[in-house]
């Protein structure tokens, strides 16, 4: 009895409105093809895929490091860098936009710093760019810190007694612990990036051709009533964050 309500509940609240939306798609397949092509939508799909990968790779880097020091380091104010690292999961994207805002807008701290390197944040690509960032850190380094508190350093340790430099054993010791951490700090990273909405709205403004993504191509095809278009980029959108969760490890995808 338990099971069989298990499976209602999550078949009600996932399947359905997924099967809902592939019905709806299905119902006019030319039109979606049709606005899609004709509003843009590709080019916003293609700005939310190299979003993604702009996260992975300052992710992958930044991340790393991270994890490193979360797990490797004791240091004053660690605890409060541990916590920092889950903020960009527990504060809704809308008020980190507005937070950026506050730094780059008209008289913001940061605005005279931007100014002077010629760079526009707001309503233009750095602004969705840092947006992005923000809201994906917390992957990578939760991935690799867990990785290495599991695995410990008794394989580190012995390499430096063998006379392994630090850099050494890094790249021959440490990197080959993480291939499983990286592997899905990477597809939770990329599906984050192209389902974030709040952010990259209010610093970018979807505007259309520039800083419309995919998520914001769907609110404005269902502000302007053309429909079709939002349930083809919401079907696509769904199906790609499918694919991406099925990649992960059935430990990682339990975890999470």
């Amino acid at each position: 009895m338990v099971t069989a309500a298990a499976i209602l509940w999550v078949v009600g609240l996932v399947g359905v409105p997924l099967g809902a939306l592939l019905l709806a798609v299905g119902a006019e397949p030319a039109q979606v093809v049709a606005e899609l092509v004709e509003q843009g939508g590709l080019d916003a799909l293609g700005r939310s895929i190299v979003l993604a990968v702009f996260a992975v790779l300052v992710g992958g880097v930044t991340g790393t490091l991270g994890g490193l020091v979360l797990a490797r380091q004791r240091f004053w104010g660690r605890a409060v860098l541990d916590v920092a690292v889950d903020l960009p999961l527990a504060v809704s994207p809308v008020i980190v936009g507005l937070a950026f805002v506050i730094l780059y807008g008209r008289g913001g701290w940061l605005e005279p710093v931007a100014t002077a390197l010629g760079v526009k944040v707001l309503f233009a690509t750095p602004g969705l760019f840092l947006a992005t960032a923000f809201v994906c850190l917390p992957f990578f380094v939760r991935e690799v810190a867990l990785v290495l508190e599991e695995v410990g350093t008794s394989e580190e340790d012995a390499a430096r007694t063998l006379g392994a430099s630090e850099w050494q054993v890094f790249v021959w010791v440490t990197l080959p612990q993480l291939r499983g951490a990286l592997r899905v700090g990477t597809l939770l990273t990329v599906a984050r990036a192209l389902g974030e909405f709040g952010a990259v709205l209010v610093l970018g403004g979807a505007i259309e051709g520039r800083t419309q993504t995919a998520t914001t191509f769907v609110h404005t095809m269902m502000e302007e009533r053309h429909d079709a278009g939002a349930f083809g980029m919401s079907l696509i959108l769904a199906a790609m964050t499918v694919l991406l969760v099925q990649a992960l490890p059935t430990g990682a995808r339990t975890k999470h």
